[in-house]
């Protein structure tokens, strides 16, 4: 089947919502991915960072197909093992503050149970959140979410966002009053343009909300699992959330998150506040507990910091050799955004990419996204670094 063929049958019937690539993929193994025609790619997206421990690693496969042969489904009236098992493994590599775990289908459904925590735990109605962030698309996430892009389209739906500027933790103490259910920020804005928290900045935001008996919200669906280095990107700066999302990483290809809370949060809620039909089914569940077993056997975490340092490195010395062409590179550990001077060519760079076989993403208009898999073998990346340089040189 070709390309071309794909195209016509999706424009019958797929409802318009999203930009396509000319490409239709249709393997995946580790790193490398391969399309309809037989053409093989470096995904240095990782499936929006979904990919984790690569695309189709044996033991996530395996750990599926043995469960799927075993129970799929059910519902939250029943106990089940491997969801057990996954909360527990996710309350053990979390802060000790952190007792409760309730696991969700996507990271857009987290933050939404983080939100409905913060206003049961609270009382109260106003969330305060960040220029620039993104927290999902579903009508909770979109009400906090710190890019008019997204929320505007369905502003009268939703009520008038606090949103203050990431990093000025002078503007999030000053918006944060008594009438705060919680203030809910990333430690790196992955979609705002691979943004990092600045020394202090967290610590402040959990001093502040303390004083007011407001939550925070640590909104880690991008940067937990790994990904920048630590297992949470919150032990950067030894700040302890009120409340955790999780996603993407977390279940390493299969559609899987969670939200964690302390005890006295948990204290607040009762049977029925929260559910879903899918949510922790044993197939999601087995999936989370077999990405954690690879992070841990292959020492990803510690990869992620080593390999990501290496990579920020030679991007930073391309920036300041380059000034012309980029302005400089931010992120951490296997995290990392190149700023590039010319936004018409960087909107143009993933397609100039995908021709000479790497997937790349630009975010926020001018910054070239790395997060590939955490395990991606070193002479793939620096070689499809190699190439993406060459193609911002030319």
């Amino acid at each position: 089947m070709k390309l071309a063929e794909i195209q016509k049958r999706e424009a019958l019937h797929f409802l318009p919502v999203v930009n396509r690539m000319p490409v239709a993929l249709v393997l995946g193994r580790g790193s490398r991915v391969t399309d309809v025609e037989g053409r093989e790619y470096i995904d240095l997206t990782s499936g929006w960072g979904v990919c984790s421990i690569g695309h189709c690693h044996p033991t996530l496969v395996e750990a599926i197909r043995e469960q799927a042969g075993r129970l799929m489904q059910t519902t939250n009236l029943y106990y089940t093992l491997p969801q057990l098992d996954a909360a527990e493994a996710l309350v053990a590599l979390s802060p000790p503050e952190l007792t409760r775990a309730f696991f969700v289908n996507s990271g857009t459904e987290a933050v939404e149970g983080a939100l409905k925590l913060a206003h049961r735990a609270t009382g109260r109605s106003k969330f305060v959140s960040t220029a620039q962030s993104f927290h999902g698309r579903t009508l909770g996430a979109l009400s906090i979410i710190g890019q008019a892009k997204h929320r505007d389209p369905y502003r009268d739906l939703l009520p008038e966002p606090v949103v203050v500027p990431f990093g000025d933790a002078d503007a999030a103490v000053a918006a944060i009053d008594p009438q705060t259910a919680a203030m809910i920020v990333e430690p790196v804005q992955g979609e705002g343009g691979v943004n990092v928290a600045p020394e202090g900045y967290l610590a402040r935001l959990r001093a502040r909300c303390s004083e007011v008996g407001a939550l925070l919200i640590l909104d880690e669906v991008q940067t937990g699992i790994g990904r920048t280095g630590k297992m949470l990107a919150l032990e950067h700066d030894g700040v302890v959330p009120d409340v955790l999302t999780l996603g993407k990483g977390v279940g390493g290809g299969f559609p899987v998150a969670a939200f964690l809370c302390s005890e006295g949060v948990a204290e607040t809620v009762s049977p029925g506040d929260h559910g879903g039909t899918y949510i922790g089914n044993p197939l999601a569940t087995t999936a989370v507990r077999a990405v954690l077993q690879v992070i841990a056997e292959e020492k990803l975490v510690q990869r992620a910091a080593e390999v990501g340092e290496e990579l920020g490195s030679r991007l930073r010395a391309y920036a300041q050799a380059h000034p012309d062409k980029a302005s400089g590179e931010r992120g951490r550990g296997l995290l990392r955004g190149l700023v590039l001077r010319d936004a018409e060519a960087a909107a143009a760079l993933p397609k100039r990419a995908l021709a000479e076989g790497v997937l790349v993403n630009v975010t926020a208009g001018n910054v070239m996204r790395f997060f590939p898999a955490l395990n991606i073998p070193e002479g793939e990346l620096f070689g499809a670094l190699d190439t993406l340089l060459g193609l911002v040189d030319g």
